[in-house]
């Protein structure tokens, strides 16, 4: 069976090849993980012991963090051909019904961003998904007939970055959901010292803690960085890439100590330069760093808001205090983060007010 490919489209044949080898081809070289890992092991097993298709699984998560390489592994641990979707490219209940309609028996389905796909296509795999059968409606008006077919077994995968947008129907139809959770810099190294591996590179262990810790938790963008440490010590000359040839890597592509790139310090530096720390709506944050609304939203602030440089506020966002640090700046007083809350300090008003209000002055 000819393993699937799964990149971006206009990616390089080279970088098609890079992406497909790094992959882990089975549970066991995945990295991380460890508690999904452990009960989709269970899952499998048992549905190989039965002879029979595994059960409907939900991956949740971040992007980057190995919902799409899960899927593959799901296909090869059932030895079933796999068939590979995203929720946009279903935008009507035919569209779907042409892709389960050619399904063989037992075949891994995987639907990308499964929570964009259309309402009419999410109805259609309700029936699908628990009784494999779609019903095909024929003809319109008063004359449409509606048509059952029969499906064969098969499973399907769903990926989401989402979660809470699938309606709880289709969530309640998935055996078994898995969120995936970000990585350790010592997970992540594993991952580097694999891929290095896979890719011949001659990387000391100080090397792998630079890449890994301005990884921001996410294999992918391990994976990526350290193909451009790769490119950097090729150019250079270097043959073995220590922790200053790393630093020197992603230090020239605007990567920092901490993974913030370009975008993620300019939303700092606006916010701490432009606005004294802030609060700032979201849409004059956005304009004051030449970006889209939507890209401010999705791309910097999760990262920020995780790291606590970032912090979301009724009023708009503001900058915390690691994020003046961080950015070379004196903290001024009262920016939030600048000292634990103390939740069992002792106020003297609201012990004199208990005082009053204990009942016999107790």
């Amino acid at each position: 069976m000819a393993e699937p490919s799964v990149v971006a489209a206009g990616e390089e044949p080279e970088e098609r090849a890079i992406e497909a080898a790094l992959r882990p081809k089975n549970l066991d070289d995945f990295v991380g993980q460890h508690r999904v890992r452990r009960q989709l092991s269970l899952v499998l097993q048992a549905s190989r012991m039965r002879g029979r298709s595994a059960d409907h699984v939900l991956f949740s998560g971040p992007p980057g963090l190995g919902k799409t390489t899960l899927a593959m592994i799901v296909a090869a641990e059932m030895n079933a051909p796999l068939r590979i979707s995203s929720g946009p490219a279903i935008q009507h209940a035919g569209d779907l019904a042409a892709i389960l309609s050619s399904l063989s028996e037992g075949e891994v389905l995987f639907l990308d961003e499964i929570h964009r796909m259309s309402r009419p296509a999410e109805e259609m795999l309700y029936m699908a998904m628990e009784d494999f059968r779609v019903d095909i409606v024929v003809g319109k008006g008063a004359g449409a007939t509606a048509i059952p077919l029969e499906l064969p077994p098969f499973t399907l995968v769903g990926a989401t970055t989402r979660a809470g947008l699938l309606p709880g129907p289709l969530r309640d139809r998935f055996g078994f959901t898995g969120h995936l959770e970000f990585y350790s810099v010592a997970e992540l190294e594993l991952v580097l010292r694999r891929s290095a591996g896979l890719l011949d590179l001659k990387v000391n262990s100080a090397g792998f803690s630079e890449i890994a810790g301005r990884s921001r938790g996410t294999p992918r963008i391990a994976n990526r960085l350290l193909r451009r440490v790769r490119d950097w010590a090729l150019v250079h000359g270097i043959e073995q890439i220590d922790a200053r040839a790393a630093s020197a890597a992603l230090d020239m592509y605007e990567v920092d100590k901490r993974g913030l790139d370009r975008l993620d310090r300019a939303v700092l530096e606006a916010l701490i330069t432009k606005f004294g720390g802030g609060p700032v709506g979201l849409s004059t944050l956005a304009i004051a760093v030449g970006e889209e609304t939507e890209t401010v939203e999705t791309v910097a602030e999760p990262f920020l808001v995780r790291e606590g440089l970032l912090g979301r506020t009724p009023r708009g966002r503001i900058a915390m205090a690691p994020a003046w640090t961080h950015l070379g700046f004196a903290v001024p007083a009262g920016v939030f983060g600048q000292e634990p809350l103390d939740l069992f300090e002792s106020d003297p008003d609201s012990a004199e007010s208990a005082a009053e209000w204990a009942p016999n002055g107790q």
